[in-house]
């Protein structure tokens, strides 16, 4: 069992609010989670000029630590909040994740890739 770190959507329509979840990848968006970690409230309210994010800082990372896969928007609201420093492994541009497939990477033509071990 795989599990993904996302956001489930939750709220009415015009007024969406977002829960940061820890879930089985097979599932769908708005199942139920393993754990609920935090929420993300990307409206503002009258008076306000800062969008809200309320999260388990410590849950966050012991998932992290035991193999949870992040998507690309919550390793952004983890990026935005601190949580993670740059160079982390769970940015997908960079040139780590970046191998090709097994039958290019036989030929001569390729370019070599070296991997880089990142201790945690």
């Amino acid at each position: 069992m795989t599990i993904r770190l996302r956001l489930a959507l939750q709220g009415r329509r015009n007024y969406r609010i977002f829960h940061l979840v820890a879930i089985d990848q097979r599932k769908a968006r708005d199942a139920k989670p393993a754990e609920l970690l935090g929420i993300y409230d990307p409206n503002l309210k009258p008076g306000e000029t800062v969008k809200t994010i309320q999260w388990s800082v410590e849950r966050i990372r012991y998932w992290l630590h035991v193999g949870a896969q992040p998507s690309k928007r919550f390793v952004k609201l983890l990026e935005l909040g601190g949580v993670l420093q740059e160079g982390h492994p769970y940015n997908s541009g960079s040139p780590e994740h970046n191998f090709l497939p097994p039958s290019q990477a036989s030929s001569s033509s390729a370019p070599e890739v070296e991997a880089k071990a990142i201790s945690a």
